[in-house]
């Protein structure tokens, strides 16, 4: 049965079998000396030359082959220990020794931190870019985190419900990624930019705590902290207030740093919330940096930005949009009733505040939320303040007014983003550093060379015909 290299100390004595990649191989007069690694560490192991056959088979190996050994785990002779890898007070003679697979010389090194290497190389070997600690230990702190946050909402009555990756494309800021439909030709799915109306959807269906660990799609441009695709944690819940879902969101976070990143320190405990025109006057940004310490990297500085306006102007397109989507609730004043509400969305627009609000981390908008409008009326004028037409909105969001109409409750939810927030705990410098596979920060895929031409038959198939482009790309396959 394998042993697990962090396993080795429980073994002492015992013979282990080993599995794993070759990380380099010493020869000490008649002695051989390689570092075996799996994923939990790094292992010592001496080969002798009374054991000829291994002993001979061991003069051959070479970095990243990948071995089986077996052995009896023994200590080190004093002196010899080395304390920084966990099995650093033992070693195992070996008295067998199988070669699985013999493997080139490696593009990129895995054992640096792999800064120095060229970002698109090291995206096109991912595969070998992933063995380095660095990024081994990104992807083990991701799964601890997203496994935490998992069992903190299932254990507060959250159920987990994924929502369909196929739907609709509708206005919701950013461009969709369309697919077409082969069997509907001349019509298109769209990629979900997050499943906004989908979890509005299940409120309605009587849910009332929905969470899921969600892949998002944005046609928009990339940059650090920005990926085409994303994940985030999404939430959404019935019979709430703004505030219940705040602290509900503080508690999270301050629960899982504390578990997970117990070395992390907070700058503000309970987390400081402040209105959206507080932050644009004292720091001229919506997402301050409001650590005492700036060049401290376990300072974590959370606070929310509330009192959003409810819309913002776009004056190249002459129209009101939403500053952060369509289904906020506009707030109310007082004892302001719907039908006054209404109102003074047609007549003092610019000054209608929104039950939205952002979560900030050390410079970052790490997430986003808002008590949603559930009345359909209500809804629809938000729309046509848009400059939406009664017959574009049931064309867009007919089938959501419509659910409206069957009984709705008031809901809210916000949409943390996990790979913006683990690029924060982790101390990288962006987001691909915390996603296996990322794309290059103009949204391709050097791994699998995408994206890709397809072949005329594929078009065909799909009803697609390509108009040529006089900017330089890719060009049409002629297979058929």
């Amino acid at each position: 049965m394998r042993t697990w290299i962090d396993e080795i100390s429980k073994n002492e004595g015992k013979k282990v079998e080993l599995f794993g990649w070759v990380g380099s191989r010493r020869d000490h007069g008649k002695l051989i000396f390689i570092d075996l690694r799996d994923r939990t560490g790094v292992a010592q192991i001496v080969f002798f030359p009374k054991n000829k056959e291994v002993y001979e088979s061991a003069s051959r190996l070479r970095g990243e082959w990948v071995i089986r050994i077996s052995g009896i785990v023994q200590r080190r002779p004093k002196g010899m220990e080395n304390p920084n890898i966990v099995s650093g007070d033992f070693e195992i003679p070996a008295d067998e020794l199988q070669i699985l697979a013999e493997a080139k010389t490696p593009p990129i090194a895995v054992d640096t931190n792999g800064t120095e290497i060229g970002e698109d190389l090291r995206m096109k070997y991912r595969y070998i870019d992933l063995r380095r600690e660095r990024m081994k230990q990104n992807l083990i702190m991701r799964h601890r985190a997203i496994q935490f946050i998992r069992n903190f909402l299932s254990q507060r009555r959250f159920i987990e419900i994924e929502t369909p990756i196929l739907g609709k494309s509708t206005p919701e800021g950013a461009r969709d990624y369309l697919v077409p439909a082969r069997l509907h030709p001349g019509t298109f799915y769209a990629l979900p930019q997050s499943p906004q109306q989908y979890k509005q959807l299940l409120m309605v269906a009587g849910i009332e705590r929905y969470f899921q660990i969600a892949r998002c799609f944005r046609d928009e441009d990339t940059r650090g902290d920005r990926q085409p695709e994303f994940t985030q944690l999404d939430v959404e819940m019935s019979f709430v207030s703004q505030e219940e879902i705040l602290q509900l969101v503080e508690e999270l976070f301050t629960s899982l740093v504390e578990t997970v990143y117990p070395q992390k320190h907070f700058t503000f405990k309970p987390f400081v919330r402040l209105s959206y025109r507080e932050v644009i006057e004292k720091y001229g940004t919506d997402k301050p940096d409001l650590r005492r310490d700036k060049n401290n990297p376990d300072e974590l500085a959370f606070a929310f930005v509330v009192d959003f306006p409810m819309f913002e102007w776009k004056e190249k397109e002459r129209r009101w949009d939403a500053t952060h989507h369509p289904f906020t609730r506009p707030q109310q004043l007082g004892e302001e009733s719907v039908d006054e509400l209404r109102a003074r969305l047609r007549d003092d627009t610019r000054n209608v505040l929104a039950h939205q609000y952002d979560f900030v981390c050390n410079g970052y908008e790490v997430g986003g939320g808002s008590i949603r409008t559930h009345e359909p009326d209500l809804l629809a004028d938000v729309f046509k303040v848009m400059g939406h037409t009664q017959g574009g909105v049931e064309e867009k969001f007919g089938h959501l007014l419509e659910a409206f109409s069957y009984g709705v409750p008031p809901h809210g939810g916000i949409a943390p983003g996990i790979d913006r927030i683990l690029m924060i705990l982790q101390n990288e410098p962006n987001i691909r550093e915390v996603i296996a596979f990322p794309k290059t920060g103009d949204g391709r895929d050097l791994l699998m060379a995408a994206p890709a031409a397809v072949d005329k038959k594929q078009l065909n198939e799909l009803g697609v015909q390509l108009k040529q482009s006089k900017k330089p790309g890719l060009k049409q396959s002629k297979k058929n």
